[in-house]
């Protein structure tokens, strides 16, 4: 990637308003999430005599119905939620990013094979894909980060098969390729740097959407399991207390869409500043 490139990225990220204040809230989460050890609290010891306490001095968060400090609960719960969500964006834009390149540069039967089935698999409902995977694997991080990789992947494999048609026709890819380079040394020299702006954007957008998937997969009870909190299982246990406790669910959820709208928000900026010709919205 050249520096106009680069340059054209820093100046969209960190001129833009919405840009710095996405990165700021990231980096208070992310850094809540490490050191949230420092909240004073055992994220998991309850106490009945402080069963749903309102948020003030003592607790800034309140506490849920078994007495737990929820500020602690809410730091150790973003803690597995950006770990999920950072963890699966890593194993699908992987798997994605290799399926995607094999397919698009060797293209033939090969592209035509592992483009139906993937055609096959994305015609299968998610939910049904998730119920199946539910039946044989426990609810774990790990697991987790397995089902929610296997239900992403599909999108980054397509996206870098499109991408990697475009880059192999280009004159400098033409030009190696007639001098005797080996289909590995192609890849690896000129079709995977080429796809680097692809994979960025797509990563950070890919992560927003691991996070959501791993809220949804904890909201229906697939997810890390009790007593250990996540943004998503957190907001499950809010359902029955809304009218009496509303900051149960009003805390996790803002930390879900504050975190997701921030990841999106850097996906478009890198977009636009890896491709400065693009229409600003």
């Amino acid at each position: 990637m050249n520096r106009s490139k680069w340059k054209n990225l820093q100046s969209e990220l960190f001129t833009n308003g919405l840009g710095v204040a996405a990165l700021a809230v990231l980096a208070i989460f992310t850094l809540g999430a490490i050191f949230a050890f420092l909240s004073g609290y055992d994220p998991n010891a309850m106490d009945a005599m402080a069963r749903l306490t309102k948020p003030g001095a003592g607790h800034l968060f309140g506490t849920d119905d078994y007495g737990r400090d929820y500020l602690s609960r809410a730091l150790y719960g973003g803690r597995v939620s950006l770990l999920v969500g950072f963890a699966s964006m890593v194993v699908a834009t992987f798997v994605g990013v290799m399926v995607g390149v094999i397919s698009g540069y060797f293209g033939g039967w090969l592209d035509n094979l592992l483009m139906r089935m993937l055609d096959i698999i994305m015609s299968i409902p998610s939910f049904l894909i998730l119920l199946l995977l539910s039946v044989y694997l426990k609810p774990s991080i790990g697991n987790l980060i397995i089902i929610i990789a296997l239900l992403m992947w599909m999108n980054v494999a397509r996206v870098v098969r499109a991408e990697t048609l475009t880059i192999k026709e280009r004159e400098y890819v033409l030009y190696a390729k007639a001098s005797g380079q080996s289909s590995f040394g192609m890849i690896w020299r000129h079709i995977l740097p080429g796809l680097v702006p692809v994979i960025i954007v797509g990563a950070t957008n890919n992560i927003a959407s691991a996070i959501m998937m791993e809220s949804s997969l904890s909201f229906l009870g697939f997810g890390v399991q009790p007593p250990n909190a996540t943004w998503g299982s957190m907001l499950n246990s809010a359902q029955g207390y809304i009218a009496e406790a509303p900051y149960l669910a009003l805390f996790p959820g803002l930390m879900i869409l504050l975190t997701v709208l921030s990841f999106n928000v850097l996906g478009d900026i890198l977009r636009v500043g890896f491709e400065p010709k693009l229409i600003r919205r």
